[in-house]
């Protein structure tokens, strides 16, 4: 039987940043059908600060990584404090994985993978792997990533 997400944040040992208020006009999660979006999440350190960053420039591709492995936090954090349990997530639909890099940089899916390969660890390769993008441009304040996602939901 699949080890539920919660059993799996235990066993990982994982720890998650507060999540973040809204910065503008929009919600932090809406559901629609058996559907949960989650908006844009960057990356919110333990102490509730911004880690900040661009990746060719003030951070390497592996510290750029695990800044998007912190926007996974920040994302789950987001979901269990405006949503509830994941263990209501039955899977990973569509992931947008932005990273805030210099022009000549060209590692955006590795730098995203840090996102992905905790959403697999939590929700399990089956269920933890959607379908996926990964861009460079510009962030809001300096942040290194900004990733926003849709989680299909048990019915």
């Amino acid at each position: 039987m699949k080890t539920p997400p919660s059993e799996r944040i235990k066993e990982l040992n994982l720890k998650f940043p507060p999540a973040p208020k809204p910065l503008g006009v929009y919600r932090p999660i809406l559901v629609v059908d058996n559907f949960l979006y989650v908006s844009g999440q960057g990356t919110v350190d333990f102490d509730g600060s911004l880690i900040k960053g661009r990746a060719g420039d003030t951070m390497d591709k592996d510290q750029a990584k695990q800044a998007a492995r912190q926007v996974g936090l920040t994302m789950l954090s987001t979901i269990m404090t405006h949503f509830g349990s994941l263990d209501k997530i039955k899977r990973v639909v569509k992931v947008l994985g932005m990273v805030n890099c210099t022009p000549d940089f060209e590692q955006h899916p590795y730098v995203i993978n840090g996102f992905s390969e905790l959403m697999a660890d939590v929700f399990g390769n089956e269920n933890g792997i959607g379908v996926r993008s990964a861009v460079g441009m510009m962030l809001p304040d300096n942040i290194p990533v900004e990733i926003e996602a849709m989680f299909e939901l048990y019915k």
